[in-house]
């Protein structure tokens, strides 16, 4: 998705000052080379040059990498060029569980040699591989400057190594950055796409950022709490306007200057300016910050054809701490080791990462802060001391202590009551179940007819989003029931199901107890393409997945379509696996304006096997 951003507005044609252009995410390019060029269009040489293409697309205009556009002399460049970061994406990558055994040894399969590929935008990152496991676990951390955080995903690629080969895919999965935003920290699993099995487990946080001086103490606390890993504190935004009077690096002859700027492990490098010693690049980058108390800006000025130094600026970052607003706009420095009229003018701007909170929290906060004094008791249920879940209809009904399922599709927060205020992690814990009521919340309501949706005549019971994680039912047919997340991205035109846990199926035989997986197909057209599959839980009449799977279908489809979730018990090849129960999810009948988590009865199976 490209994103064209105007700013700022002016008062004369062509009234905005500029614009800049970016893709939220790494686009698909593709291309067909036609008359001398089609040599090139052979196996090899197209992949080649389709990276490199990429490559330079990402460099030029993926975030945090934006084209800017000056359309008006009386808009300060650095107003479009200077990067502003919306905040940090802090992503621990723990583990990987039930990988594809990709590698072949004389005994038939062997194991895989496994390493994650995180990408953020035009950021990306890659683990080490470990030998011969197909639970590995990595204990990765790394962090992503969010300039959008609407829109823009955190994409895994997981592989197996294989040397002197191509290495082998494992499968890929993403997540939608906004929804950590929402939550401040979130801890999931994620079911790997494009592969018959296999998770990954990710630990995000999300941190904004300030100018309050005061926050960085507790930052580099939260820092130093963190073993592993070189973690940020404050992210830095350079703005480079030009150099002026820069000294010959030949006799008679002016130099090609390029700048290296460099903020603890990374260094970027600008443009050559050809012949000149007056070079101007109007460039901004942006810097994790370790320590800003002691670490420095390094901007070396090179000349191409020699390799010479031009200049050297070494600039403590604690200098920003003292000014307003930790910034300092375009100022002239005089460069070291150079001309004695030599200096380089740039902008500053420094900014502290501050906790990770929800986003309900921030609310809170600033409503606090709003109110002066408390306001008198009324009789209304938003001020009884047990929370309250309020239908469409008006009608109230009392919420239990329930824990969200460990996915990223939890369900939406309340804002009653300091427990609400708790972080996200104390509701994604493995044990969620455990502290969970054994009671369901039913409400009997009317779904209000959609767009291309036949009204459906009849009132019919609806479970609200807010189901308990427990149930003492079998279902009508008493074959048990299945707990499913719904949600479609409007966005992604992508539709999401978790399959969270089956209770109660039925023990017929106390000595063939049931090995229980789940399926999805996605209809009408049951399709290869279409099928998911959870991993196999064995001996268990009420086994949890916390599986997440995904669809691609646009919004015009989607209330056209079914997924089939069929339930079978995996008994071995001989044996073969008989099917236990099955239900039908007819999309047409839910809202997919917020996530649903539902309890589905099973019933006996009506639709033919694949």
């Amino acid at each position: 998705m490209v994103r064209v951003v105007m700013k700022p507005l002016i008062s004369k044609i062509p009234l905005v000052g500029g614009l800049q252009i970016f893709f939220l995410n790494n686009p698909s390019i593709d291309f067909n080379l036609v008359g001398a060029a089609d040599i090139l269009d052979m196996p090899g040489f197209s992949d080649i040059l389709r990276r490199c293409i990429v490559e330079q697309v990402s460099k030029m205009m993926v975030l945090p990498n934006k084209l800017s556009i000056k359309l008006s002399d009386e808009i300060p460049t650095v107003d479009l060029r200077m990067p502003e970061p919306e905040g940090v994406l802090r992503i621990h990558l723990v583990q990987a569980q039930n990988l594809m055994k990709k590698d072949v040894s004389m005994l038939g399969k062997g194991k895989s040699d496994p390493y994650a590929v995180i990408t953020v935008g035009a950021q990306q990152w890659k683990t080490k591989h470990i030998d011969n496991n197909v639970n590995p676990r990595w204990d990765f951390w790394c962090e992503a400057r969010i300039m959008q955080s609407l829109g823009q995903m955190l994409d895994i690629e997981v592989f197996d190594k294989d040397e002197g080969n191509d290495d082998d895919k494992l499968g890929k999965c993403s997540l939608d950055i906004s929804q950590v935003v929402r939550f401040g920290r979130l801890d999931t699993w994620q079911t790997l796409q494009q592969a018959k099995h296999g998770k990954v487990q990710l630990r995000l946080s999300w941190h904004r950022l300030s100018t309050d001086v005061t926050e960085l103490s507790r930052a580099l606390t939260e820092t130093l709490l963190i073993k592993t890993g070189d973690l940020s504190s404050a992210v830095l935004s350079v703005y480079i306007d030009s150099c002026k009077k820069l000294p010959n690096a030949r006799v008679q002859s002016r130099p090609d200057p390029y700048l290296m700027v460099t903020v603890g492990k990374k260094t970027e490098n600008t443009a050559v300016q050809l012949r000149t010693d007056d070079p101007v690049y109007e460039i901004g980058y942006s810097f994790l910050v370790q320590n800003p108390e002691i670490d420095t800006l390094d901007v070396k000025v090179l000349d191409q054809k020699t390799g010479s130094q031009l200049g050297q600026l070494f600039y403590s970052i604690s200098a920003l701490l003292k000014e307003k607003d930790l910034t300092m706009l375009t100022q002239p420095l005089m460069l070291q080791k150079s001309g004695p009229e030599s200096k380089i003018i740039l902008s500053l701007q420094l900014r502290i990462l501050k906790e990770a909170i929800k986003e309900v929290d921030i609310d809170e906060e600033s409503l606090e802060a709003a109110v002066s004094e408390p306001s008198p008791p009324t009789p209304s249920p938003s001020v009884s001391s047990a929370a309250t879940d309020t239908t469409d209809g008006g009608a109230s009904h009392p919420r239990p202590q329930s824990a969200a399922p460990a996915d990223p599709l939890p369900a939406q927060p309340a804002s009653s009551g300091d427990t609400e205020l708790k972080n996200i992690e104390d509701s994604v814990q493995d044990d969620a179940s455990q502290r969970s009521v054994p009671e369901e919340i039913i409400d009997k309501e009317v779904d209000s007819p959609q767009e291309n949706q036949p009204p459906s005549g009849r009132d019919s019971p609806k479970l609200i989003h807010r189901t308990s994680s427990l149930t003492t039912s079998a279902g009508e047919a008493g074959l048990g029931r299945i707990l499913l997340s719904l949600r479609y991205s409007m966005q992604n035109q992508t539709l999401y199901i978790v399959v969270h846990k089956i209770m109660n199926i039925p023990l017929k035989d106390p000595t063939n107890v049931p090995d229980p997986y789940v399926k999805l197909y996605l209809l009408p057209g049951r399709t290869k393409d279409s099928k998911r599959k959870t991993v196999v839980v064995k001996d268990s009449c009420m086994p949890e997945y916390d599986e997440q799977f995904e669809w691609v279908i646009p919004l015009a489809e989607l209330h056209s379509r079914q997924v089939e979730v069929t339930v079978a018990t995996h008994k071995g090849f001989l044996a073969g696996s008989p099917v236990i129960g099955q239900v039908v999810v007819h999309l047409n009948q839910y809202d997919f304006r917020e996530a649903k988590t539902l309890w589905f009865d099973l019933m006996p199976e009506t639709s033919p096997r694949d």
